[in-house]
């Protein structure tokens, strides 16, 4: 399993994120939004020229800087398997 970060999820396809690498405050935000660990997150949109990241945490959808997004470290699925 080769784990990259948020922002190479291309709309459509879903993952399991691994480790949220980010500073506590940052950590702390994203917990309370849903970004957690084992936890599945959908890519539904991209912004051109590295702009927001619209993401699907459970039923929660949130516009994520693609900077912060670099810190989500995720395993892709297929068809709910671990890629």
């Amino acid at each position: 399993m080769t784990s990259i970060n948020l922002g190479q999820l291309l709309p459509g396809e879903t993952a399991i994120i691994s480790e949220i690498q980010a500073e506590e405050g940052l950590q702390q935000r994203l917990r309370a939004l849903g970004f957690r660990t084992s936890r599945q997150v959908q890519m539904i949109r991209r912004a051109a020229f590295l702009g927001p990241l619209h993401v699907r945490v459970g039923t929660t959808e949130v516009m994520l800087r693609h900077n912060d997004a670099k810190g989500i470290k995720i395993t892709r699925t297929i068809a709910g398997e671990i890629k």
